[in-house]
């Protein structure tokens, strides 16, 4: 007899509706190459009826917050602007069910539900990369990681978009073997499955088309000292070339300097700080390797052309 396993999918407001056509549609069409029912699903939302997607598509529910059975898997997916969709009614839901032993996961910027439930101090954990900056600065016990996905920890997460096809893939071929998977991709069209450890982000060398491990190296360095920003000599010295030689890579191949380059990186982490978190701006001004407020704004107003509190005020 062949045994079933049921999703529940959790759909929060404003959820991707990508992320969630990628985490279901593969186990339809598994249950369809197969000829078995190896998956069923049902679709579950706080007020039990809808739930309404980013592209403003509502989709129909079978349930609200009730308790789910044994045999079920509970998944969270969710979108853009998630912080102002959490409810204490989700939040108490999902520690119950937590409390009850149920698996749960979390897809797109679901992490960051779990993370506010206090699920994830110490957990590997992929949340979309537009969300990096902020849980950054929110979830500091939380381990995060650039994969697309994380299947080893008892909370999985995948990172969005078609990151929940390489989720459920994954599943497939640990639950009904490597075929399986394969040949549900076939019928997606989808030829570039990548194992959890794959990188969300296209590469440098892929985006520029470079192939300098310096160039590549230098830019890592720089996203690892944000808070506290090196000198272009002193990222020169840990590379083992002369400030010549980077300035000369920066040049050739991203047409700007290592100092602007690394103070553009800053700011583009100061205006996700500013519209995905509710923190001050002097507390994002500090984030961001900016000594004094002043001198974030001047610098912040001559880079975006508005100053970062009448930013934030547009977005409110």
């Amino acid at each position: 007899m062949t045994q079933t396993t049921h999703f529940v999918f959790l759909l929060v407001e404003d959820f991707s509706h990508l992320a969630f056509s990628c985490a279901l549609e593969p186990l339809r069409i598994a249950n369809l190459v197969s000829g078995k029912p190896l998956y069923r699903w049902s679709l579950m939302s706080e007020n039990g009826t809808s739930a309404t997607c980013s592209n403003r598509a509502v989709t129909l529910v079978d349930r609200g917050f009730q308790q789910i059975e044994r045999d079920e898997r509970l998944f969270l997916i969710s979108g853009i602007g998630v912080q102002n969709q959490i409810t204490p009614g989700l939040l108490n839901y999902l520690r119950r069910e937590r409390a009850r032993g149920s698996r749960i996961g979390a897809i797109c910027s679901g992490a960051y539900v779990l993370a506010m439930a206090g699920f994830l101090d110490g957990i590997d954990t992929a949340i979309h990369w537009e969300f990096h900056d902020l849980f950054t600065e929110k979830f500091p016990a939380v381990r995060l990681v650039r994969n697309v996905f994380v299947a080893h920890e008892k909370f999985v997460t995948a990172s969005g978009g078609t990151a929940a096809a390489d989720l459920m893939l994954h599943l497939i071929a640990k639950e009904h073997g490597a075929a399986l998977a394969t040949a549900v991709a076939d019928q997606m069209v989808y030829n570039a499955v990548r194992e959890g450890t794959a990188g969300q982000r296209v590469s440098l060398q892929s985006r520029h088309g470079m192939r300098n491990a310096h160039l590549a190296r230098s830019i890592q360095i720089m996203e690892e000292n944000i808070e506290t920003p090196l000198a272009p000599y002193e990222v020169a010295e840990k590379l083992g070339i002369s400030t010549r030689q980077l300035e000369r890579l920066f040049g050739r191949y991203l047409n700007t300097s290592p100092k602007r380059y690394a103070m553009e990186m800053r700011l583009h982490r100061a205006r996700n700080l500013i519209v995905q978190s509710e923190q001050s701006i002097a507390e994002i001004a500090m984030a961001c390797g900016f000594n004094s407020t002043s001198h974030f704004s001047k610098v912040f107003r001559n880079h975006f052309g508005v100053s970062p509190l009448s930013h934030r005020s547009t977005l409110s």
